[in-house]
């Protein structure tokens, strides 16, 4: 018995719907380290998806910092950039990313160098400043809300325009 074009018209659609459901059920891929590749994107639902797809312990400790991330700074603007959940304020830039290693959650200020007192890592940049927090690291949370406090309340990146040396992307 032959198909019918309305029926192969519905089963083409059906079949589009349902590999579209299942692409956006689809556990994001982990790249080096164990880092979530998330897509570019503006607002919460994307840093959630991060967080969600972060390793074992690496979500815990995603969840804590955007926790106290928002706590600290109401109305923060979060975004996904280059597979890091990054945090600013409305026309100040950003103040601060994480992101997935092997062995730690690596913390960014970009600005760190301002914070008092200044957070330990280095960077080959002279203004950030990094904090990794390793699975058995005990997080000090009133440490860390002091500095996104700080962070939040001075001009952050904003993607490396001339205005802070850098290059426009």
């Amino acid at each position: 018995m032959p198909t019918s074009k309305v029926h192969r018209t519905r089963s083409v659609a059906h079949a589009a719907t349902a590999s579209k459901s299942t692409k956006a059920s689809a556990k994001p891929t982990l790249l080096a380290g164990g880092n979530p590749q998330i897509a570019k994107a503006d607002g919460d639902a994307p840093v959630q998806a991060y967080i969600a797809a972060m390793p074992g312990w690496k979500s815990d400790v995603g969840r804590r910092l955007d926790a106290l991330i928002v706590r600290t700074v109401p109305g923060v603007r979060k975004a996904v950039k280059w597979n890091s959940p990054f945090y600013g304020v409305e026309s100040q830039g950003w103040f601060l990313s994480f992101h997935c290693f092997t062995k730690y959650v690596k913390v960014a200020f970009f600005r760190g160098a301002s914070l008092r007192p200044v957070p330990p890592g280095e960077s080959k940049s002279k203004e950030t400043r990094y904090l990794d927090i390793h699975e058995d690291d005990k997080l000090d949370e009133k440490q860390l809300a002091t500095w996104i406090k700080q962070a939040a309340s001075i001009p952050g990146w904003d993607g490396g325009s001339p205005r802070y040396g850098g290059i426009p992307l």
